[in-house]
């Protein structure tokens, strides 16, 4: 109960999220006629990026038009939405992930009434979680000349692979422990893992 509680409140505390590098370079954007294009153009993007927004990618020379100011208008609000889509989803997994954890523990005591109900939420949460990742590894890139500070995004980042990782774990377990049941408890701490990880990545942009 407690655990809802803390993801509800987080939740409510969504408009505190994170959008300060995207707001910050909108805001200068949309507020000046001339700005210098060189801190528009992309230096650095993720390989998920450069499918779409690289030069080669889908969206090809995006940022080698004349007016660069509006292009980079346009895609720093599509970069808003995508982070939004991002949050939300963050929280929809979260919540999935306590509830699947309830399931989870009664078909752990033998009670295999439960079993498909634990089946449809775990393709629930693995669908809102690839939805969520998805919304940020392909939104248009934001700041281009970082720092390599230690911050509140950049341990977001790294806890990212730490709940990416142990969610591929735990999928990969679960195919597996039907014909090998001594791996359910490596199937129940890379959930945990995921779960945590996932949580504290929402904690410390949030705040």
């Amino acid at each position: 109960m407690k655990l809802v509680f803390v993801i509800f409140s987080l939740f409510l505390m969504t408009p505190k999220f994170s959008f300060t590098q995207t707001d910050s370079l909108l805001n200068e954007v949309m507020l000046q006629q001339e700005i210098d294009s060189s801190i528009l153009k992309p230096t650095k993007m993720l390989f998920t990026q450069k499918l779409i927004w690289g030069e080669n990618g889908l969206l090809k020379n995006r940022y080698a038009v004349d007016d660069l100011v509006s292009q980079r208008k346009i895609d720093l609000q599509i970069r808003r939405k995508m982070l939004q889509v991002h949050q939300i989803g963050g929280f929809v997994t979260l919540a999935g992930m306590v509830a699947q954890g309830v399931l989870g523990s009664q078909l752990y005591k033998g009670d295999y009434g439960v079993l498909q109900a634990h089946k449809n939420m775990g393709m629930a949460i693995n669908l809102s979680y690839s939805v969520t990742a998805a919304a940020s590894l392909f939104a248009p890139p934001s700041s281009f000349h970082r720092d390599k500070k230690l911050s509140t995004i950049r341990l977001h980042k790294w806890l990212a692979l730490v709940h990416m990782t142990s969610m591929i774990a735990t999928n990969i377990l679960a195919s597996q422990i039907q014909d090998n049941p001594s791996l359910k408890p490596y199937h129940r701490a890379a959930a945990y893992t995921a779960f945590a990880g996932l949580a504290t990545s929402m904690i410390v942009i949030t705040f």
